[in-house]
């Protein structure tokens, strides 16, 4: 049978798709813009009452859909539940409401759990190419291996593959067979634009001590958030920085245009920009579609701290919502709270730190208003109690908050505590110093 006539037999409906759904199963959902679309969901959703004990778990979801709806998901409790591994703005109130469960990951092994889970998976791809190879698109990330995995272990019964033919073909270790794959839908639509932060005044202050630890010749791997756009706008006059990530950085067109990026310095995929997976607008999108100076690999890869160790001062950059005086870094969440998830910071913060001249840079706001109007500081001497710890202290490198760096790398405890008050909101300065007092320091 060749190809065409292959994928011709496996093609159904959404309604046909969704009753590939058996009681118990575990519905595995490929990451951000790589996810199946809300009509896929909603096929999945109307069944129901045929269900019982189905799990779907995604992760960073990007598309609004019922799935994320607390009143209505509650109807469905027991039958068909969510249970992400990483939330957004679009899961956040339901993820709020801790009606669903949540799984917890770190990224470099997020296909390996994803492949132990899943009973059925579902990702949006490319249409297949002349000789009936599929692209991951916009997002490779788990997908690759959770599939391969999934399959060769004998936990995947089913792989839905969602074509979009607006989907965008990015090069690199991101193409499955035809062959592989047991159904495939045909569902042309928009893929969705995310758009940009606009940094303010604290962020501008943030970004600019960013920019004092950037050198020309660094490889750079950045999240995503205001401080980091910060970062990016004042780039300008940075020379020959490579990129090695997971989500292609804010700005990159620009950035190569204009001779800030040029991945030449890099010792593996020299000029090339790696990543695993890309959110933007329709430019950044426009700009990654086959082009050969961007390419996607499965995050096993991008992400292995191993390997991002390799590259010579190699600077990870990454959000944090909260540090305690020893330098434990929180940014998933605080107390039981949860709010996104690991990700890939734990992984770029390990390669950066055995990186020959790598820095790990954790951008912090100082503090955050509560609702009551009461300043609440993001650096505190203990954790509240459930904080879950993404970086631990020992791999704790450079802290930015809008008043400065804190190099803890190789500091005591009472330093690190010293450093980190010293960035803290000057109105709450004095408070943490008694603090540190009472419990770093022996009471007469």
């Amino acid at each position: 049978m060749n190809w065409k006539e292959d994928y011709r037999k496996k093609l159904v409906s959404l309604e046909e798709a969704a009753k590939q759904i058996k009681p118990g199963d575990f519905v595995g959902v490929a990451l951000a813009i790589g996810a199946c679309s809300p009509a896929m969901f909603d096929a999945i959703l109307d069944r129901w009452q045929d269900l019982k004990g189905v799990t779907i778990c995604d992760s960073v979801p990007v598309r609004p859909s019922r799935l994320y709806e607390t009143d209505f998901m509650l109807k469905l409790d027991g039958h068909v539940n969510y249970h992400p591994s990483f939330g957004t703005t679009v899961s956040r109130k339901i993820i709020e409401t801790r009606f669903p469960d949540y799984y917890i990951m770190q990224s470099h092994d997020l296909g390996d759990r994803y492949a132990k889970w899943s009973d059925v998976y579902i990702c949006m791809v490319a249409p297949p190419n002349e000789q009936g190879w599929i692209n991951l698109g916009l997002t490779n990330f788990y997908s690759m291996e959770a599939i391969r995995e999934g399959k060769a272990s004998g936990k995947q019964r089913v792989l839905i593959g969602e074509v979009n033919d607006q989907m965008p073909v990015i090069f690199g270790n991101n193409w499955i067979h035809v062959s592989e794959f047991d159904f495939f839908v045909e569902n042309s639509t928009k893929i969705p634009a995310v758009g940009r932060a606009e940094p303010g005044e604290k962020e501008k202050k943030a970004g600019d001590y960013v920019l004092e630890l950037i050198r020309d010749g660094d490889t750079i791997q950045m999240g995503i958030g205001q401080i980091p756009e910060a970062v990016v706008a004042g780039l300008e006059g940075k020379h020959d920085l490579g990129i090695h990530t997971e989500m292609f950085p804010i700005g990159l067109p620009d950035l190569v245009e204009k001779g800030i990026v040029t991945n030449g310095r890099k010792p593996v995929h020299k000029n090339v920009t790696t990543a695993t997976f890309c959110m933007g607008d329709q430019s950044m999108y426009d700009y990654v579609h086959e082009n050969p100076a961007c390419e996607f690999h499965p995050c096993n890869y991008t992400n292995n701290p191993a390997f991002v160790a390799q590259h010579p001062n190699m600077v990870a950059i990454n959000m944090a919502l909260m540090i305690d005086f020893s330098g434990q870094i929180v940014s998933e969440g605080i107390g039981h709270r949860m709010v996104s998830g690991t990700g890939g910071q734990l992984d770029f913060q390990i390669g950066a730190y055995h990186s020959k001249g790598g820095r790990g840079i954790t951008l912090m706001y100082s503090s955050r208003t509560s609702k009551d109007g009461k300043l609440i500081s993001s650096i505190v001497p203990d954790l509240p109690p459930g904080s879950p710890v993404t970086v631990p202290r020992h791999y704790a490198d450079y802290v930015v908050t809008e008043y400065g760096i804190a190099h803890l790398r190789y500091k005591s405890r009472r330093q690190r505590a010293e450093a980190l008050i010293n960035i803290a909101h000057p109105d709450l300065r004095e408070e943490l110093r008694a603090s540190l007092n009472k419990i770093f320091y022996m009471q007469a």
